[in-house]
């Protein structure tokens, strides 16, 4: 339901103007905007109020492209699978592909999950399912390719590249949420020795 007395517009020293926002410009900077206050930790409000305040704009311009905060917060996530699998694919080139990318994808998975405890989290938490429909638009489809890529190159002899892709997902995601759940402390040799196991690092 869209909150009463949305017309008011907030502007903040040096923020644009609704009007001053071209074509797209005004919902990538509510998602940075609210990427930022997930960083600041479980209080952070993520309101489309709020978020209208920090970007300088009334909070009726934000429905235009979100029409509500479940809308808002699945593109958060989305942004956050985007990040994700970019950050995996610096990591896979960096390495040179093969099994050296294919073991870097997976610690570069962990890592973030460390480095963006709020942002993996919600990530992996929001249900989107008619978004993940729609095709292009679901930003872990670069992070997964990179993965079932890695296991054709790592293990090129396993008859189920589909089934190991999963199970290299499931070990670094639960790794990872062993990490943010605090049951063991982050080590990043660890990490690598520990993910090796499963993404050929390790012979």
């Amino acid at each position: 339901m869209i909150e009463e007395d949305n017309s008011v517009n907030i502007k903040s020293a040096g923020a644009k103007a609704a009007g001053a926002y071209h074509h797209g410009d005004l919902r990538a900077a509510v998602i940075a905007a609210g990427l930022k206050r997930l960083e600041q930790g479980d209080g952070a409000e993520l309101g489309l109020r709020a978020l209208a305040r920090d970007v300088g704009v009334s909070a009726t311009a934000l429905y235009r492209h979100f029409p509500d905060k479940e809308a808002l917060l699945d593109a958060l996530a989305d942004e956050g699978l985007r990040r994700l699998g970019a950050l995996q694919a610096q990591a896979w080139l960096k390495a040179g592909g093969g099994r050296g990318g294919f073991l870097a994808i997976g610690v570069a998975y962990v890592r973030f999950a460390h480095d963006e405890p709020a942002v993996f989290r919600l990530s992996f938490t929001r249900q989107m399912p008619d978004r993940q429909q729609q095709e292009g638009t679901d930003g872990g489809e670069v992070a997964y390719n990179l993965l079932r890529a890695g296991v054709a190159q790592a293990m090129p002899h396993l008859e189920n590249a589909e089934g190991a892709a999963l199970h290299a997902w499931s070990l670094v995601h639960g790794l990872a949420m062993l990490v943010l759940d605090r049951r063991i402390a982050w080590d990043e040799a660890l990490v690598e020795q520990v993910v090796g196991m499963t993404f050929g690092g390790v012979d």
